[in-house]
């Protein structure tokens, strides 16, 4: 699993991710100061994100991609904090760089 969080996003970053958001809009999340990006296997991601809305107050999305095997990519948006949060419990759980 690939992992990197964007601080304080750019207005350029947050209309691509807007874009790709499958059903969410950006409006639709409040007071986001960060943004976390994982790719990974479907089973990972839909793990990772369960992992994420568990521990911390973030919001979890499905990012369309162009990817045609079975990768996915999901932004977790919060606050810094949340997503750094969000971020170390699921590298605790050990389904990050295919373990």
């Amino acid at each position: 699993m690939d992992i990197r969080i964007i601080k304080a996003p750019s207005t350029g970053t947050l209309r691509i991710i807007q874009r790709r958001l499958s059903s969410m809009e950006l409006e639709d999340i409040h007071d986001f100061g960060a943004v976390g990006l994982l790719q990974g296997k479907i089973m990972d991601m839909l793990y990772a994100a369960d992992i994420a809305e568990k521990t911390a107050d973030v919001c979890v999305e499905d990012i369309r991609g162009n990817c045609p095997t079975t990768m996915t990519t999901l932004a977790i948006f919060g606050s810094v904090e949340a997503v750094e949060i969000a971020i170390q419990e699921i590298r605790k759980s050990g389904k990050e760089d295919g373990r």
